[in-house]
C-alpha cells in the first residue's frame, strides 16, 4: 500500500520499483519493462467472432476448442474468452468452454483473459480458470462498494484485472476525469 500512497498526486511517479506483472496458464507470462506487445487472441469472443458465436450457440465446444487452439499456435499470448450474448447462458457457456480448454495443454499453457460486462460470468470463469488469469473489466460505473466488493474478489481468486475509467457519471472524457476517476480507483 505505501507504493500507492505515494503515487497519489504524484503524476511523475516512476514504476520502476514495483514487481513485474505475472501471469499464467500452465506457463508464465512476465511481464517486463522489455515486454513490447503482447498478442491477445480474441476469436474466442462471442462479440467478436461470428464463426465463434456460431459454434457455441449450436453447442459444438469440441470445434470452438479449435478455435483457441488455432490463437494459440497464431501467436497468441492471452486467451479472451467472452460469452456475452443476449442468446446464451453466458455463465454455462463460460463454465463449460472453460473447463473443456483447461483440459487441452497446448491451450491452456497460456494465461486467460476472462471478458464479461456481466459480474456473474467474470466469477463463472474465475472459478474455473487455472492459473493466474486477468479479469476485463471493472469499473465504478455501480458505485465504490460494488468496485471494492469486485475488486476483493478477483484478489481472492488471484486474477489481474483490467479497470476501466468510468464512474457513475459515465466515461471519463478528459484528462482531469481521467485523473480524478483514477485516483478513486487507487
Amino acid at each position: 500500500m505505501s507504493i500507492l500512497k505515494s503515487y497519489k498526486g504524484n503524476y511523475n511517479f516512476k514504476w520502476k520499483n514495483l514487481p513485474f506483472m505475472k501471469l499464467s496458464g500452465l506457463e508464465p507470462l512476465i511481464f517486463t519493462p522489455e515486454t513490447n506487445f503482447v498478442n491477445v487472441g480474441e476469436r474466442t469472443n462471442v462479440t467478436g467472432s461470428k464463426k465463434f458465436l456460431r459454434l457455441i450457440k449450436d453447442e459444438k465446444f469440441e470445434e470452438a476448442i479449435d478455435v483457441a487452439r488455432e490463437q494459440v499456435d497464431g501467436g497468441a499470448q492471452i486467451i479472451d474468452v467472452n460469452m456475452d450474448e443476449g442468446m446464451l447462458d453466458g455463465e454455462a457457456s463460460m463454465k463449460r468452454f472453460l473447463n473443456l480448454m483447461a483440459a487441452e495443454p497446448d491451450i491452456s499453457r497460456i494465461p486467460v483473459m476472462i471478458d464479461s460486462s456481466r459480474w456473474n460470468i467474470i466469477e463463472a470463469g474465475l472459478k474455473c480458470v487455472q492459473g493466474k488469469g486477468v479479469v476485463n473489466s471493472i469499473s465504478l460505473k455501480e458505485g465504490e462498494k460494488q468496485f471494492k466488493d469486485q475488486a476483493k474478489l478477483i484478489k481472492q481468486y488471484g486474477a489481474a484485472v483490467i479497470v476501466m475509467a468510468f464512474d457513475e457519471k459515465g466515461q471519463a472524457d478528459s484528462y482531469n476525469r481521467r485523473i480524478e476517476i483514477c485516483e478513486r480507483i487507487l
